[in-house]
């Protein structure tokens, strides 16, 4: 019994080692990764990864266009996540390289191999292009004072060789509703960390646009342009579709940048790189604008030709080939490949006469890529056979203008035979998705049965047109509409009269300043109060004399209210205030007048010049 047992365990664990060594062989992972552009004479890293433990007997390719400064230096790391109670663990060794490049041009890294379990596990290739290096550095013998003023002046002011924005189109001369490809790219040596809302892309009047959605985790890559090494990156791309022959001009594009830049002091240390501080400028780019030419379709366009622009397939199937009259057949057609998709006709097909037809139902599947609009239409056709017989269902033909080999192309699909029978009875109903004509439909009913069950009657109700309502519900919008406009025209009279407008809402403006200054009394804050009792008197006169506020002073106060008739101890005691406004903000503790009574005596005087100057 005992050896029975000990046999089972045996081979349980003979079949589940092997199942355990095969999941664990696919979980392994061994990738390489590398930059995809680095620069001439500047050191790169070159880094094996495999997340598994006992991994040994690393073996890398022969890299002979690369120089090995350094390595390999090896890490590991390990985590340990709990998900519902159960745990998880991972490991991870890494393997980094130092390599310089020994010449320009693009490489390819071959694969590496590891061993792990002993097993032999290969990684992916790289291809890494090289470009040279910058043609403007600066020189050796400079000095630290030229490279203070050097770093102050790039903080100060960005250059536009710095940082700037490319427009490049794929094509500059295109056919009528050929592609154009057009992308705007990014070329900057300076640290950009956002661009606003401000940008401003052209209308591109003449063209049908579709934009091609950018990825929103875009890195910076680099790319060698006017001697120098640019990180670059793509801000925008559309695809663009002429409508009209000519020259087409498409206007400069802006982009609002927000660019990090280091602030230098005046005397450099060696704490300046650790303890730097930097602020955000913003620069407005301009993409400049492009000309393109648009050449008109050659001619000797075929009869079935109605504006299709690229490279297309067809095909097509019937899903059936022997139906009953009255029962629908479906034809399908498939219109697939690059141009413009989104304006593609719908080709017609010549059914026999005696069908039925019923618009088709079409479905579009397309997608915007750097090389067009791609994708698919498919079409439905739907027709009822009424009558019995052999029937041929023509090609369908499809012509397009080929813009590679700029010729035009026919294609056509086969043609169905399709043999009808006599249907099961001479009345049919036809119901489906296609809804163009009658979901349900009647045949061979032209004599009707006589109705035998008793029929109620109703009266016909009475028209409404020619009714007093009904002048009334046509006449009453009209004078109400009347109404509004004549009240609104005078709302915006009004509204363009500032003068008038601020004369008319002085007193409120100056009671609202009142209320604060005596929330600032309540709070004993001295110099507040004074301050808004202040603003309250000469703003108020501001907007009832209609004078600016920084044409006012105490003489033309006084000349002004006596020009408007004003009494004298009106004036008198508007001067008044004023006096002991400006005395108690610049000698607070020797003011004369307490705040309540200052207070009260300033609304009695703007009530009074209120009741003068209406």
């Amino acid at each position: 019994m005992i050896e029975k047992m000990s046999k089972k365990y045996i081979l349980f664990w003979l079949c589940l080692i092997p199942a355990l060594a095969i999941h664990a062989a696919d979980e392994v992972q061994f990738t390489a990764s590398a930059p995809s552009t680095v620069i001439m004479d500047q050191p790169f890293q070159l880094t094996y990864t495999v997340n598994a433990s006992g991994s040994k007997d690393l073996r890398i390719p022969e890299i002979t266009d690369f120089d090995i400064l350094a390595g390999p230096f090896e890490s590991t790391s390990s985590s340990m996540t709990f998900i519902n109670g159960k745990r998880t663990s991972s490991v991870s060794k890494t393997f980094t390289y130092t390599l310089m490049a020994k010449k320009e041009g693009t490489f390819t890294i071959p694969s590496a191999s590891i061993t792990v379990s002993k097993e032999r596990y290969t990684s992916n290739g790289l291809k890494i292009k090289v470009l040279p290096p910058d043609q403007t550095q600066p020189q050796q013998g400079q000095s630290g004072q030229g490279q203070q003023r050097a770093n102050t002046t790039a903080a100060d002011n960005i250059s536009n060789e710095n940082i700037f924005i490319r427009t490049q189109v794929s094509k500059t001369n295109v056919y009528e509703q050929e592609c154009i490809l057009l992308t705007y790219k990014l070329y900057t040596l300076v640290d950009v960390t956002q661009f606003t809302n401000n940008t401003k892309l052209p209308d591109f009047n003449g063209f049908l646009q579709q934009s091609i959605e950018q990825s929103s985790t875009q890195q910076l890559d680099y790319e060698h342009y006017n001697g120098r090494n640019y990180g670059t990156v793509v801000l925008h791309q559309v695809l663009l579709y002429p409508q009209r022959t000519g020259e087409i001009e498409i206007d400069k594009a802006n982009f609002e940048a927000v660019i990090r830049v280091q602030n230098r002091s005046q005397v450099r240390s060696i704490f300046d790189d650790f303890f730097a501080s930097y602020t955000n400028v913003t620069k407005m780019l301009v993409a400049p604008g492009v000309k393109i030419k648009v050449n008109p379709l050659p001619p000797g366009k075929p009869a079935s030709y109605t504006g299709a622009v690229g490279r297309f397939n067809i095909s097509s199937n019937i899903n059936k080939n022997s139906v009953k009259a009255n029962e629908a057949v479906t034809l399908t057609l498939t219109i697939s490949g690059t141009g413009n998709m989104k304006l593609l006709k719908t080709p017609s097909v010549d059914f026999p006469s005696d069908f039925e037809l019923y618009d088709p139902k079409v479905v579009n599947n397309f997608k915007n890529t750097p090389s067009g609009v791609t994708g698919t239409k498919n079409i439905e056709y739907l027709a009822i056979p009424r009558s019995a017989g052999n029937f041929t269902i023509p090609p369908i033909e499809f012509s397009y203008f080929d813009t590679q080999d700029k010729t035009y192309k026919t294609l056509k699909t086969p043609a169905y035979n399709l043999t009808v029978e006599k249907g099961d009875s001479e009345d049919a109903v036809v119901t489906g998705t296609f809804v163009s004509k009658e979901d349900v439909k009647q045949i061979s009913t032209d004599i009707r049965y006589i109705a035998t069950q008793p029929v109620k009657l109703q009266a016909e109700p009475k028209l409404l047109f020619g009714t007093w309502t009904f002048w009334l519900c046509y006449l009453l919008p009209l004078v109400i509409a009347s109404l509004m406009f004549v009240f609104f025209r005078q709302q915006i009279k009004e509204n363009a009269d500032v003068a008038k407008r601020k004369n008319k809402k002085a007193n409120k403006v100056a009671q609202r300043r009142l209320k604060i200054a005596q929330k600032f009394w309540k709070e004993n804050k001295k110099e507040q109060f004074y301050d808004e009792i202040l603003k309250a008197s000469w703003s108020y006169l501001s907007d009832k004399l209609s004078i600016p506020m920084a044409n006012l002073n105490k003489a033309n106060v006084q000349e002004e209210l006596a020009a408007h008739q004003v009494p004298q101890e009106h004036i008198d005691a508007f001067i008044d205030v004023l006096n002991t406004c400006e005395f108690a903000r610049y000698a607070p503790a020797t003011g004369d007048d307490p705040m309540g009574e200052l207070y009260a005596k300033v609304a009695k005087v703007i009530s009074n010049l209120e009741e003068c100057l209406k």
